[in-house]
């Protein structure tokens, strides 16, 4: 599917974007050059190819799972307005009927 000037132009009114007639050539050109390259995606032969999370053949290194941090809720609620079972208690926001 190839782009002409008149669509471009029909476009760029469509999103008010302001060309002048020396930036079409050249942007026609761009957009062509994209859609082409995009076109190549429908190749037959990338529907056996999986997805990859990545485009290197790496693993991820991970740290340890583990603890590093002391408990500090008691320090940390003691300057809290409510406390109750450990938890903070705020004002109720949301009203049933």
């Amino acid at each position: 599917m190839a782009i002409d000037t008149a669509q471009v132009k029909h476009v760029a009114r469509l999103a008010k974007v302001a060309l002048n007639e020396q930036q079409l050539p050249r942007l026609v050109s761009d957009l062509n050059a994209i859609l082409a390259f995009a076109g190549r995606l429908q190749d037959a032969r990338l529907d056996s190819l999986s997805p990859m999370a990545h485009p290197l053949d790496q693993t991820q290194p991970l740290r340890v799972d583990q603890v590093t941090e002391t408990d500090q809720r008691t320090q940390l609620q003691a300057g809290a307005p409510a406390v109750s079972n450990g938890l903070f208690l705020v004002p109720k926001v949301i009203e049933s009927d």
